[in-house]
């Protein structure tokens, strides 16, 4: 994957403060991504710095991430940055919230990095629920819930259903857990960050649905606060375009996750607070793999059975279709790329494949020599049945066991 970097040019950088007392290395970084914004930035910004300074017991930093504007926003960044103390501004030259969570996010010496929509639609009393169980180590992610049962929410009918049916939409075809993916009001530990963001490829409001079922796959622990959350009427969001980016991103990344081009199993080992993966998702892939397996073992039985006969055709096929399935499984079930620890993996697969000869010859045996070749494959389909069942038992929690697997 390329990683795009996005200069913040020198000259127009926010003066520099007076000299004084070394800043606090803040706990809380919170970026608040803009484009075009002029109208109500400063009043957002000073109202979100007025209530941190207050009420918020960590050293904190706003970062004001202007991306592209094209009208009077960054000369406003820059002015809320030299007047405010612990106010940052940062340019970037090309627009996306996802661009500039990405940059801003990626420079921070922070401990938790917020995103939260320069509207402040959410209530800012849920800012502090929201990152402390980051401070703590108790969780890795945390998202404001709009559908939670406690939130109070106000906003149109047609954002409602929108938005219900987006998640639904993830829940249904990526199994998410998560009940709101693109509540403007997110955190993430920085660790977890810099893990997890050069993995993240979409530049807009993608961005954090798809961190969010990276981390949910890779184990990761998810907070989630409900929120009051009151829509703003001036939203420029071009609900059609937006949503048909999201389809096009979740296309994406299913094809990802389904492939291997993301290393889940690598993740999990690192981070994931539950070391046992979903076993949903893996049975599915393994049936899918198993199935094609089985029927180009079937395929090379029929074709071999007549000049290698019914025990050399059994073993050929199996041994052929046994390296093509641990292949199979180990990138697309278990999610294991690359070179690391494969000469271990494929061993181990030969001895589940012993195993499924075993069997598969057992049922031979018990056929009559003399038998139809309907009869010979139906005894061969029931061994594989239970060698397949077997096969998945072993494979998840010998060979690809996650704790086995950890570096």
């Amino acid at each position: 994957m390329t990683t795009t970097t996005y200069p913040v040019p020198g000259p127009r950088t926010a003066p520099a403060p007076a000299p004084g007392p070394a800043p606090r290395t803040p706990a809380v970084d919170v970026v608040v991504p803009v484009y075009n914004e002029q109208a109500s930035l400063a009043h957002s910004i000073t109202r979100l710095h007025q209530h941190l300074s207050a009420q918020f017991p960590y050293p904190f930093r706003i970062t004001i991430a202007d991306n592209a504007s094209v009208d009077g926003t960054w000369g406003i960044a820059q002015n809320l940055a030299a007047a405010l103390p612990g106010v940052e501004a940062l340019h970037l030259s090309e627009k996306g919230r996802g661009r500039a969570l990405q940059a801003a996010w990626s420079r921070s010496d922070a401990e938790v990095l917020v995103y939260m929509d320069v509207d402040l639609s959410t209530d800012l009393a849920a800012l502090l629920p929201l990152v402390a169980p980051l401070l703590s180590g108790h969780s890795d992610l945390a998202i404001g819930s709009r559908l939670a049962p406690s939130s109070r929410v106000v906003r149109g009918a047609k954002r409602e259903v929108i938005s219900r049916c987006y998640n639904l939409l993830l829940r249904g075809t990526m199994a998410a857990g998560f009940s709101d993916a693109q509540c403007g009001f997110k955190a993430i530990r920085a660790d977890v960050a810099r893990r997890l963001l050069p993995l993240v490829e979409d530049p807009g409001w993608f961005f954090d649905t798809e961190l969010l079922v990276l981390a949910e796959r890779s184990g990761m622990r998810i907070h989630e606060v409900p929120v009051d959350w009151v829509d703003d009427p001036d939203s420029r969001v071009d609900v059609v375009a937006t949503a048909l980016a999201d389809l096009r991103g979740m296309a994406r990344v299913t094809r990802s996750l389904a492939t291997g081009a993301v290393p889940i199993a690598e993740l999990r080992a690192e981070f994931g607070r539950n070391t046992s993966p979903r076993i949903g998702g893996q049975l599915a892939r393994f049936a899918l793999v198993g199935a094609l397996s089985t029927i180009a073992y079937l395929a090379l039985f029929l074709l071999l059975r007549g000049s290698a006969g019914a025990f050399g055709a059994n073993l050929l096929a199996l041994a052929v279709t046994a390296v093509g399935n641990t292949a199979a499984n180990r990138r697309l079930t278990f999610g294991f790329r690359g070179r690391d620890r494969a000469a271990r993996h494929y061993g181990e697969g030969l001895a589940v494949f012993a195993l499924g000869l075993a069997l598969s010859t057992g049922a031979l045996a018990l056929v009559p020599s003399a038998a139809e070749a309907a009869v010979q494959l139906t005894a061969l389909v029931a061994a594989n049945v239970v060698t397949t069942l077997l096969r998945f038992v072993l494979l998840r929690t010998w060979v690809f066991s996650p704790r086995r697997n950890t570096a």
